[in-house]
């Protein structure tokens, strides 16, 4: 049975996944899968995220679709992702803004693209023939990032909304991501969402991240997320509306009761802030 995502949902993990699979209902909107960590496994694990399908309402986030690549994904890939995700029954599926493959090789990481018209014309191109093979529909994931590949032709915002309108595809809006940026390069974060077209958001990301002795914040998704990206999370749903907000943590993975006390912590916020748009719109009224 298909249902609504709205809420603050959660990220699954194998940390956890047996208590989700055969512990009582949680209190969570619903769990977010990476598809790539099930696609041609047989046994256990496919069956377990069959189980969690029919307990909770799932979206998928991939990790390896590489848009900004220079070569297309590979046609095996594409095949078993569209298996995967008609058996999972996700409204659609998302993957990042970035290149993580050379030729054959993975990177391992999520690199940035060089702002510039060439990658928004590969990349909403691809976006669109993906869309048609999958016959789903896709949202991109603005990413952190250190360093820029050359000189920037445009904005950071530009060059998403230019694909974003030229592709059609949805905004996976990472609002993690967003602050670590405007620390790490001195913008202002406000300004930045602001300045995205925020009818095409169809989910949030949060997730926490670490300093270093440098100064320099790194987006590990290795710890709980801090106030002020709970305040960003607050300004940005005041003017998406309600979107569903997924919390992630990929690293130092607490135990599932510890995670499930955050997202009623980010629930509360995303209620308030709810409230807060409806005041303000019936003010403005």
């Amino acid at each position: 049975m298909k249902r609504e995502l709205c809420g603050v949902g959660l990220g699954l993990r194998w940390d956890f996944l047996e208590e989700v699979v055969d512990g009582p209902l949680q209190d969570v909107a619903f769990f977010e899968v990476s598809p790539e960590n099930y696609m041609g496994r047989g046994g256990w694990y496919p069956a377990a995220l069959e189980r969690v399908c029919e307990r909770y309402p799932v979206v998928t986030h991939g990790l390896t679709m590489s848009l900004g690549a220079i070569d297309p994904p590979p046609t095996a890939y594409l095949r078993d992702l569209s298996v995967e995700l008609s058996r999972v029954q996700t409204p659609w599926h998302s993957d990042h803004l970035c290149f993580s493959t050379a030729g054959p090789l993975v990177l391992h990481d999520l690199l940035p693209l060089k702002l510039c018209d060439e990658n928004v014309r590969r990349v909403s191109d691809r976006l669109r023939w993906i869309q048609d093979d999958l016959k789903l529909p896709m949202s991109m994931e603005n990413i952190s990032y250190y360093a820029q590949p050359g000189k920037p032709e445009m904005p950071e915002a530009e060059f998403i909304s230019e694909i974003l309108e030229r592709s059609g595809c949805g905004l996976l809006l990472d609002v993690n991501n967003v602050w670590v940026n405007a620390q790490n390069h001195g913008f202002s974060p406000e300004e930045f969402i602001e300045s995205l077209p925020l009818s095409r958001v169809t989910q949030l990301h949060i997730a926490g991240h670490w300093r270093s002795e440098s100064g320099l914040i790194i987006d590990t998704h290795g710890a709980p997320v801090i106030d002020p990206v709970i305040e960003l999370l607050d300004f940005t749903v005041r003017r998406t509306g309600p979107v569903p907000v997924l919390l992630e943590r990929d690293n130092e993975v607490p135990a599932l009761s510890i995670l499930l006390e955050e997202v009623a912590a980010l629930q509360l916020a995303y209620d308030r802030a709810l409230a807060r748009r409806e005041d303000e719109r019936a003010g403005a009224a």
